[in-house]
């Protein structure tokens, strides 16, 4: 057929990622009909890994779709489902929620008139989001009936400054239900693909995340993205790795449905602070990092550090033994832990209280600074499926 359907869409600048923003007003009720829809959107599946005839970018950090429509629990002023798009696969997954893209939400409702705030000042909205099951609120600012994207805020991996919008994580541990240690220790060991085992620290904070040293899988911490994908064996023994951590979650029930569950969990390698060159060039020092963080994101290795991951993080310093606090001692300040990724520093912060008779402190909420800006309005269009 020749036909293409037009579904109204805003393409938007989440943090260092970018997604579709669509309204679930515009999409099909029955959401079966979804993923297919997604997947020509973006352009996937795409063996190239380009995702040339679509929107997407070719990178899991450009290959996202944001739902948002009213929300369907008290507290809350939207709904906001996220999927994550496969680049060469039909994996449509909406087990995880993405940080970055968080940022962009709130003001996307607001723009779209999904909200009410006020013409000039701050606007709050509070965000369902469905992946998680949790709430994020999100503090910008508005000016003549438009949510700001002028300001002088600067995010590690993004080249220009914007106006901030605040994101905080209410109660964001226990995404799945298994708490904040779904494994219940604090270091478990996973086994390796070639027999061996590796300590790792599984987290549900955010997102559910599994946490390894990077010198424990052969590599320096401060390894960039372009020496992991040149390894020879490292981005499959790390794949390996989450499919069994993601077992030990109760994520998957086996190796095999684990590898279809490319959202979660997450992987980040963490090793000790120490002085390295960012991707755009500079020197990041010792002294300005508290840990640094190598994470791979549906299996590519992630040129900044996803949000959700950096607030998991966040989180599994905070606990005692626990293969991140390993890394950063117990001196490093929880409300603004910084994080040496590849585009350099990424400061999060987590509010705490600690439980009695427990070891794992509760945490009340984790915060991150983001930028956000929409990019293009209109349209996008799909072939008649």
């Amino acid at each position: 057929m020749a036909h293409q359907q037009r579904i109204p869409a805003v393409f938007m600048r989440g943090g260092t990622s970018k997604a579709l923003m669509l309204k679930r007003a515009d999409l099909p009720t029955d959401q079966n009909q979804w993923p297919a829809i997604f997947l020509a959107a973006l352009g996937s599946p795409d063996p190239y890994g380009r995702q040339l005839d679509g929107m997407g970018g070719g990178q899991s950090s450009l290959s996202k779709v944001c739902i948002i429509g009213p929300s369907s629990v008290e507290g809350a002023d939207v709904d906001y489902t996220f999927a994550q798009i496969s680049v060469t696969g039909t994996a449509v997954d909406y087990s995880g929620n993405c940080g970055n893209m968080s940022s962009a939400v709130g003001p996307f409702a607001y723009d779209e008139k999904m909200v009410k705030g006020p013409v000039d000042g701050e606007c709050v909205v509070r965000i369902h989001n469905t992946n998680s099951g949790k709430i994020i609120v999100s503090r910008f600012a508005v000016e003549g009936g438009e949510a700001c994207v002028s300001g002088d805020t600067r995010i590690t991996g993004l080249a220009s400054a914007g106006a901030p919008v605040t994101l905080s994580f209410e109660d964001p541990a226990n995404t799945r239900g298994r708490g904040v240690l779904p494994a219940e220790a604090v270091v478990v060991d996973l086994p390796t693909a070639a027999g061996s085992s590796v300590q790792a620290t599984l987290v549900d904070s955010a997102i559910p995340a599994v946490f390894v040293q990077a010198e424990a899988v052969g590599v320096s911490a401060d390894i960039m993205p372009d020496a992991v994908d040149a390894h020879a064996t490292l981005l499959a023994d790390l794949e390996h790795l989450r499919q069994a951590a993601s077992v030990r979650m109760g994520i998957a029930a086996s190796m095999e449905e684990a590898a279809r569950i490319i959202a979660i969990p997450k992987l980040c390698m963490v090793g000790k602070a120490q002085t390295y060159t960012a991707l755009n060039g500079q020197e990041v020092a010792a002294r300005d990092v508290d840990v640094m963080v190598r994470m791979i994101s549906a299996g590519q290795p992630h040129r900044a550090a996803p949000i959700t991951v950096s607030l998991a993080t966040a989180t599994a310093a905070a606990i005692a033994g626990s293969v991140v606090q390993q890394c950063v001692g117990d001196e490093v300040d929880l409300s603004a832990i910084r994080l040496g990724s590849p585009s350099g520093v990424v400061q999060v912060g987590v509010d705490l209280e600690q439980q009695a008779g427990l070891s794992t402190p509760h945490i009340l909420s984790a915060s991150i600074v983001r930028t956000q800006r929409r990019l293009m309005e209109g349209a996008v269009c799909v072939p008649t499926l």
